[in-house]
């Protein structure tokens, strides 16, 4: 099928959910009148036809900003425009913010150089061997297939970055280098599909580290280098402040605000009645969540190295839990599963000791029998560390803010409280797979299964897949199998 082609296919296909009849005025009123199937079909169908038009669209940015560069001088495209820059023309014909013409001049860009023989590759009509493309060459491809988006286009290449090799290396070690950043790109292309573009992006962030250490322990030096506090006053008289965290810092003041707000931001229900009696003042409290965090951060600062931690957090003190595969050089934060250098694990072991977990479990047995009702603490350790958060399509809620559920009932089927049996879900999807008929399986050790209710039942059963950082964060440890190695 033609461009052209597919085009007019999807403009069509959206006409006959909407009318051939509607106004552009009337569209919101017509949509409100369809069928739930309905509505869904033309929000899909409207996603491809943007889709259709934003590669249309990069691709003419990519070309203005070619004929818009510096030795062009004033006869460059944007230039005899009356701009500056090719971004700014792009912001001035999309009417987008300067980060999103930004990326739309990125991705534009890397489709100038992408090869037709990559292109063939993709959709299976390659027949002769040629060059080796440069790293990033499928990404390109997989845009002007439309197998991905432009935002996760970018967000890919600008989570991976560049190759990174020794400046002594030889012409090996620089195609290797390239190949595991290929490898990486054609990777994470295939999983675009299925994780949200916040996870695809930390995703890529995650590879980079793990393909180069090195690099990964200089950025974050570079980010703690980077720390400051400022405050002042505006000219209102409004006093301000202003933080750039190193890594550390932000996991600390980020787990002290959740921890404080959980139950506003959806946190477990199953705690004591002591926790129930706090969750529900603060749920009725009149203050905003900015506001409670302010008054959270000022009772920190006033207390200091005394702050009675109970009063001031609840039942659970704040803390960052950092998980480390043993050999490997990278750690990562059980919640939002954000890498950072295995020193950093190291050195809270010195202050906070640790737990030795196997892929199975960690420290105790895991099969606590009908003995037990709910998963013990060291069990949600283990589920934390293998699902990483709501194990639910789509669902972003890390581990701290989930309830662990039985797959087998433990009342009405028999279950046990063991660790393989469990899956951690949040406190919204929790409830609605036992409220809305919503089933989950497992066959022994395999993925989990989600099935729909009853009255959906000819729909294709989704498999559930762990965080994508915590597939390469485990790379070597079976399961999963290992995907990449270290560039060095």
């Amino acid at each position: 099928m033609t461009f052209a082609a597919e085009i007019t296919a999807r403009a069509t296909a959206l006409v006959a959910v909407l009318g051939a009849d509607v106004e552009s005025h009337d569209v919101a009123t017509r949509v409100a009148l369809l069928s739930d199937a309905d509505a869904v079909t033309l929000a899909e169908t409207a996603a491809a036809l943007m889709r259709c038009a934003e590669l249309a669209q990069v691709a003419a940015v990519g070309v203005i900003a070619a004929r818009s560069t510096r030795d062009a001088g004033h006869s460059g495209l944007a230039q005899s425009r009356g701009h500056r820059t090719a971004l700014s023309l792009v912001q001035e014909l999309t009417g987008a913010g300067k980060a999103d013409a930004a990326r739309k001049v990125r991705v534009g860009e890397s489709l100038l150089s992408v090869p037709e023989p990559v292109v063939d590759e993709i959709v299976g009509t390659a027949s002769e061997k040629s060059p080796p493309p440069a790293w990033d060459a499928a990404l390109g491809a997989a845009l002007l297939t439309q197998t991905i988006t432009a935002a996760q286009n970018d967000a890919i290449r600008q989570g991976l970055g560049e190759p990174v090799v020794a400046e002594d290396a030889d012409d090996s070690a620089a195609e290797a280098a390239a190949a595991a950043w290929a490898l990486a790109a054609k990777q994470l292309i295939a999983e675009a599909a299925t994780v949200s573009l916040d996870e695809l992006r930390q995703t890529a962030r995650s590879v980079r580290d793990r393909l180069d250490p090195d690099g990964a322990h200089r950025r974050f030096l570079e980010r703690f280098e980077r720390r400051s506090v400022r405050l002042w006053m505006d000219a209102d008289g409004n006093r301000r402040g202003s933080f750039l965290f190193d890594d550390e810092g932000w996991l600390l003041a980020q787990t002290m605000r959740d921890n404080a707000l959980r139950p506003r931001r959806g946190g477990p229900r199953f705690v004591d009645s002591a926790e129930r009696e706090r969750a529900a003042d603060l749920t009725a409290d009149e203050r905003t969540n900015d506001q409670l965090a302010y008054d959270l951060f000022l009772d920190v600062l006033r207390a200091g190295t005394l702050a009675d931690a109970e009063t001031v957090f609840g039942t659970r003190q704040a803390g960052v839990r950092l998980v480390r595969v043993v050999d490997a050089s990278t750690s990562h934060t059980e919640d939002g599963l954000t890498t950072l250098p295995a020193a950093v694990a190291d050195q809270h072991v010195c202050d906070s000791g640790y737990v030795p977990v196997t892929v199975d479990g960690c420290g105790n047995p895991l099969d606590v029998g009908r003995e037990q009702r709910l998963f013990t603490t060291r069990q949600r350790i283990g589920l934390a560390l293998r699902d990483g958060g709501c194990m639910w399509r789509g669902c972003d809620r890390p581990s701290s803010y989930c309830e662990a559920h039985h797959i087998d009932e433990w009342s009405a089927d028999g279950g046990r409280t063991d660790i393989d049996r469990g899956i951690l879900l949040c406190r919204f999807h929790h409830m609605n797979l036992h409220h809305r008929g919503w089933r989950i399986t497992r066959d022994g050790k395999g993925d989990f299964v989600l099935h729909p209710p009853g009255d959906r039942v000819r729909e294709e059963a989704i498999i559930l897949q762990r965080r994508l950082p915590l597939t390469y964060a485990w790379a070597g440890i079976d399961p999963p199998p290992r995907r990449f190695r270290p560039a060095g």
